[in-house]
C-alpha cells in the first residue's frame, strides 16, 4: 500500500482513530495553539494545558449525560489497573463482592480481586463458551455485597449486554473498556464504570473513570495514595503528571462525536456498521457462522468463522492482501474478528461486508 492510503483498520486495540483528529494533531504537534511548544512540551502545571484537561473532563460529562454527583477521573494504568484499584478500595474485610463472567477479561477481573478477598461468581456463561450474556434472572444478586462488578463488551468473545441488571443498592461496576460512547446508557445506574481509552477514546495511556461520589467516602483506609480515587478526584487528576498528549488527544475524539451530533449520532451509525457485517454473516447459509448468539451480539467486536479452516486461513490471507488489518480472531479462541469501534467509517464496514460475499461467491 502507498504510504498515503489508509488501511481498512479493524483492530482490536490500539484501534482505529479519526482521521480529522489525526489530521488535526499532526498540525498542532510542533505548536500547539501558539505557545511554539508541542501539547507534549507543555507544563501539566500552565494554563494551556490546563484548558485542555478541564475541557476534555468537561466535553466526557456532557456527551455522556454524566450526572453531577459524579467525578470523572483520568487515569493511568489501563482498563487491567482497574482491576486491582476496584476490590482494594471497595472490597472491605467481611464483605463479598459479586462477579458476572462473560469472558476473558472478567475473568482476569476476578482472579485480582480473590487478592483482596472473596468474590463470587453471581452468574457465568463459561459453559457457552463465553457465547452470550446471563439472562438477567441467572443472576444471584447477594445484598451484602460491596460491589457487583460487569464487563459491559467482550472483545474477545464479540458479546455485550444489551440490558444491564438493576442492582438496587449495590454499587454496580462495570469494565466498559471496548464499548465506552458507542450508545447510550443511563450512568446513574452505575457506582462506577472504567474503560482504557484505546479502543473508543483515544490512544493508549489514559483511562477514564466515572465514580460515584458517596463512593469516594467508602473506600478502603490502607491503600497506597497512587491507588486510592479520592487522591485523583480531590486533585482533578492532576496529583502526578497525567498522560498530557492521550488526555489532549482524547479531547479532540470526544470534539468529533460532538460534531457528528453526539452519542446517539454515533450509537445509530455503530448499528449500520454492525449491520452490514453481520447481514452477511446471516445471509452466508452458514459459510459464516457468528459465535454470539443473536441476542448478546456486540456493536464493537463481530466475532465468526467460516467452518473449513483451511478456507478461514485462505480468508484471512486474501483479506490482508485487500488492505483489511486486524482481522485475526484473538489467540485465545482463533476465527475472524472485525472491530468496528467509533472512529472505523461505514465505508470501511461496506468494504469488508463486500469482500465476505465476494470471497463466499469465489469459494463455495
Amino acid at each position: 500500500m502507498g504510504t498515503n492510503k489508509r488501511a481498512y483498520n479493524f483492530n482490536a486495540g490500539p484501534s482505529a482513530l479519526p482521521l480529522e483528529v489525526l489530521e488535526k494533531a499532526q498540525k498542532e504537534l510542533l505548536d500547539f495553539n501558539g505557545t511554539g511548544m508541542s501539547v507534549m512540551e507543555l507544563s501539566h502545571r500552565s494554563k494551556d494545558y490546563d484548558a485542555v484537561h478541564n475541557e476534555t473532563i468537561t466535553r466526557l460529562k456532557k456527551l455522556f449525560s454524566i450526572p453531577e454527583n459524579y467525578e470523572v477521573l483520568l487515569l493511568q494504568g489501563g482498563g487491567s489497573l482497574q482491576f486491582s484499584m476496584v476490590p482494594m478500595n471497595f472490597l472491605q474485610e467481611g464483605k463479598k463482592a459479586s462477579y458476572i463472567l462473560t469472558g476473558s477479561w472478567s475473568e482476569k477481573a476476578l482472579k485480582e480481586a480473590r487478592l483482596f478477598g472473596e468474590p463470587i461468581i453471581a452468574a457465568s456463561s463459561k459453559e457457552n463458551k463465553y457465547r452470550n450474556i446471563p439472562a438477567l434472572n441467572e443472576i444471584q444478586l447477594n445484598p451484602d455485597d460491596a460491589y457487583i462488578h460487569i464487563t459491559s463488551n467482550n472483545t474477545i468473545y464479540g458479546t455485550a449486554w444489551n440490558e444491564f441488571p438493576d442492582t438496587g443498592d449495590i454499587p454496580l461496576i462495570a469494565d466498559m473498556s471496548s464499548d465506552i460512547l458507542s450508545k447510550t446508557i443511563d450512568v446513574s445506574k452505575f457506582g462506577l464504570i472504567y474503560a482504557g481509552a484505546q479502543k473508543n477514546l483515544g490512544p493508549s495511556g489514559v483511562t477514564v473513570v466515572i465514580i460515584r461520589k458517596d463512593l469516594l467516602e467508602k473506600e478502603n483506609t490502607n491503600v497506597p495514595t497512587m491507588l486510592k480515587y479520592s487522591t485523583h478526584a480531590e486533585s482533578n487528576s492532576l496529583y502526578n503528571t497525567p498522560p498530557t498528549f492521550g488526555i489532549y488527544m482524547l479531547g479532540e475524539v470526544l470534539k468529533w462525536v460532538e460534531e457528528l451530533g453526539g452519542v446517539a449520532a454515533i450509537e445509530k451509525r455503530n448499528k449500520e456498521k454492525a449491520g452490514l457485517i453481520y447481514d452477511v454473516i446471516d445471509n452466508s447459509n452458514g459459510f459464516y457462522t457468528g459465535h454470539a448468539t443473536p441476542d448478546s451480539r456486540s456493536l464493537m467486536n463481530i466475532t465468526f468463522r467460516i467452518s473449513d479452516e483451511e478456507l478461514e486461513k485462505q480468508f484471512l490471507v486474501e483479506a490482508k492482501e485487500a488492505g483489511f488489518v486486524g482481522l485475526n480472531g484473538h489467540r485465545s479462541v482463533g476465527g475472524c474478528r472485525a472491530s468496528t469501534y467509533n472512529a472505523v467509517p461505514v465505508e470501511t464496514c461496506r468494504a469488508l461486508a463486500d469482500f465476505m460475499v465476494e470471497f463466499q461467491k469465489k469459494y463455495q
